[in-house]
């Protein structure tokens, strides 16, 4: 469908077959860290393991926007947020951090953190205007299980 000669988004949930586009999407974002953990096998065990809870936006056959969520069984989780740089300030990304939230909700989870990578400024005030705020008092340790530092 088309509305003034632009194809309409398609929003919907995220499967491991939109692996290969979405990393090309998040390759071309600033802000983004992608690591050895975000290969097709890993994003594959964190779909499986938070079916419904991740998903992508589309303009024809093109992944335009995608966000990745998870829980814990109380906390949610907001990864991956991504935008294509000509789809922006477009409500791309709020609509799918609405979807994402509706997810989580669904899932009885109340609270959701996101990670931004500290010199991220665009990032950082996406998520202030949506209402998320900042924890400064919250430091963040990493553990890594092995001699890869990049996991």
């Amino acid at each position: 469908m088309k509305v003034c000669g632009n194809p309409v988004i398609n929003y919907r949930v995220m499967h491991t077959d939109d692996y290969a586009r979405s990393v090309a999407l998040w390759r071309e974002c600033d802000g983004l860290g992608l690591r050895d953990s975000d290969s097709p096998a890993g994003i594959a065990r964190y779909l499986a393991r938070n079916p419904g809870l991740s998903f992508v936006a589309e303009r024809e056959d093109r992944i335009v926007g995608t966000i990745m969520a998870g829980h814990d069984g109380r906390r949610g989780y907001i990864l991956h947020l991504a935008v294509a740089a000509g789809e922006r300030r477009g409500g791309v990304a709020s609509r799918l951090v609405e979807r994402c939230l509706a997810a989580l909700a669904g899932e009885g989870i109340d609270k959701t953190h996101v990670h931004v990578i500290g010199d991220n400024c665009v990032g950082r005030e996406f998520w202030l205007a949506r209402g998320f705020h900042h924890r400064g008092e919250i430091e963040l340790y990493s553990f890594v299980n092995g001699d890869n530092p990049d996991v």
